[in-house]
């Protein structure tokens, strides 16, 4: 009898500790703590461009919720697709409430990860794609917007005629915002010549450089692209007294005097829903796009740059046109 009561003892006391694990478990994402954010990003969080957009808006967020209720950790620089999944896998094991990669070159990393984590909430983009799987959210930048708005400034201002373009990879936003400003640029001059050079890489500083030579060497006297690697591209532009503009983040302290504007990504919109839809118990299946009329795009003007009443008056009737939907960007559409 003594035996069977023992093991009957020891029966509850095992249960009861499995029962503890599990409710602190439950705790680590369910807590009064604050919401704990990680991002993987591919490049510098300063780079300017795409990393920075992330970061900016995460930072945002924490100082208008407040350090006690909202926090945030990163690794950037992962230009590595096998270092940034093992850095996601990391953060899920460590009970984040949502991690974002933000890079669309990690899509088949989360789609694989995800599913070993259903208690936690991933985000990647830009993309579209939830894989159908209900703790990942997706988003999105319809940059051809942004594009189409510098496409029509650039012609405005061009002297010569003839535009460079220095892309990275013909793929996603950037593909998107290249050919958004060609149809801006077409629209305002149909004449006008808009050369475009994709050098194949999202970080080559270097390419970009000569890609930027190449397109003054041809006449060019407004440039833009996309990426973190047109710091290149900037400087060149900059040295040749080439007018600039800008995309993912604000340029303008690059080169304050040939920055014109620059197309701003403000994930903000997206990432406070994503917030609210967690705390909800809505761990994904969304996917979300960021627009100038839900200003999650935005078009910054330098004010370093002395731009003339009439082309600014352009661009803001083009982002109202744009917004209310009587001008179409013919991108994506």
């Amino acid at each position: 009898m003594k035996r069977v009561l023992k093991l009957f003892v020891l029966v509850m006391l095992a249960s009861l500790l499995l029962s503890a694990c599990g409710g602190a478990q439950e705790a680590q994402t369910t807590s009064d703590g604050p919401f704990k954010v990680a991002v993987v990003m591919p490049s510098a969080v300063n780079d300017l461009a795409f990393s920075q957009s992330m970061f900016e808006a995460l930072t945002q967020i924490k100082n208008e919720m407040g350090a006690e209720n909202f926090d945030f950790v990163y690794s950037d620089n992962m230009f590595v697709v096998d270092d940034a999944a093992a850095a996601i896998r990391d953060y899920a094991s460590q009970g984040y409430n949502l991690i974002i990669a933000h890079g669309s070159q990690y899509g088949a990393s989360l789609k694989e990860i995800a599913p070993d984590f259903p208690k936690t909430s991933f985000a990647w983009g830009t993309a579209g794609d939830t894989f159908d799987i209900p703790n990942i959210f997706a988003y999105e930048a319809y940059s051809q917007e942004g594009g189409y708005v510098n496409g029509v400034m650039a012609a405005a201002l061009s002297q010569s005629g003839t535009i460079g373009v220095v892309g990275p990879i013909e793929v996603g936003d950037a593909k998107l915002y290249v050919d958004g400003f060609i149809a801006g640029a077409k629209a305002t001059k149909p004449d006008i010549t808009v050369n475009v050079n994709y050098i194949g890489s999202f970080s080559d500083v270097a390419l970009a450089s000569e890609a930027a030579q190449t397109h003054a060497g041809a006449g060019a006297d407004v440039l833009t692209g996309s990426a973190q690697m047109v710091v290149g591209a900037i400087g060149v532009a900059e040295e040749r007294g080439i007018l600039w503009f800008g995309t993912q983040a604000d340029q303008s302290s690059l080169a304050p005097s040939i920055v014109v504007a620059s197309q701003v990504y403000d994930w903000t919109v997206v990432v406070d829903d994503m917030i609210a839809l967690i705390k909800e118990g809505t761990l994904g299946g969304k996917a979300y796009v960021v627009t100038l009329e839900n200003e999650g795009l935005l078009i910054v003007f330098n004010d370093g740059y002395d731009l003339s009443a009439d082309v600014k008056t352009l661009a803001e009737n083009t982002i109202a046109g744009l917004k209310d939907g009587s001008i179409k960007t013919g991108v994506g559409e």
